[in-house]
């Protein structure tokens, strides 16, 4: 998922209650780590998510200090 960071990987989830993303970071040595996770509602990925995340992502970066 370029859009919210280098190295960010989603994974997606499908069963009989809905669609659920998961977005995280596993390029650390230390850990992997769940930027965002939630149930889909639509067919796009909502910016509100997206953004969430990518903020998740500079603030996981400046507490590393990447």
């Amino acid at each position: 998922m370029i859009t919210v960071g280098q190295g960010v990987k989603e994974i997606r989830i499908r069963d009989a209650s809905g669609a659920f993303r998961v977005i995280y970071v596993a390029k650390f040595a230390d850990a992997v780590y769940v930027l965002h996770c939630f149930q889909k509602k639509t067919e796009k990925t909502s910016k509100t998510d997206l953004n969430l995340a990518a903020k998740r992502y500079r603030d996981l970066l400046k507490e590393l200090g990447q």
